[in-house]
């Protein structure tokens, strides 16, 4: 057994996470979606099905108000979201997923279930499930992370 340092437990989780992102990405632009950009992922989950003003978006990512439409503005750029402006307050913006989003999700899901299953091919079913079973109780929460954004900034 290796023995490693505490320093290189967050950077061994780091790369697996950028090693499956990268991937996802491949592979999403091998399906048509080359524009898309791993914070639109986080973007379109935020937004969620029922929409989201610019601000809303920028709490949920936890990031500015600034920084959030800069996001919209790629996010319309690759046709995944819509903006209008927001029924009851004229000055807001309402996001809304395009079909084009939800597909880029739905598409991500099921990538995400293949690269799974080429994890559980290297390491084996028992310790994919132990894999995933420690990470859960480690990080403690079963919610979807859409703040990464912010907080790595």
């Amino acid at each position: 057994m290796v023995e490693r340092s505490g320093y290189e437990l967050p950077l061994l989780l780091l790369g697996a996470f950028r090693s499956l992102i990268d991937e996802l990405h491949v592979e999403l632009a091998r399906r048509g979606h080359d524009m898309a950009r791993p914070v639109h992922g986080f973007a379109l989950q935020a937004i969620g099905p029922g929409g989201a003003t610019v601000s809303e978006l920028g709490r949920r990512l936890g990031v500015s108000k600034q920084a959030a439409g800069k996001t919209v503005t790629s996010l319309e750029h690759a046709g995944y979201v819509t903006r209008s402006r927001h029924p009851s307050d004229g000055r807001a913006w309402e996001l809304t997923r395009t079909p084009r989003g939800t597909e880029m999700l739905v598409l991500s899901a099921e990538i995400f279930d293949q690269l799974r299953g080429r994890w559980v091919d290297q390491l084996g079913p028992d310790r994919m499930q132990a894999l995933e079973t420690d990470l859960a109780t480690m990080a403690g929460s079963s919610q979807v992370v859409t703040d990464l954004p912010g907080w790595l900034g």
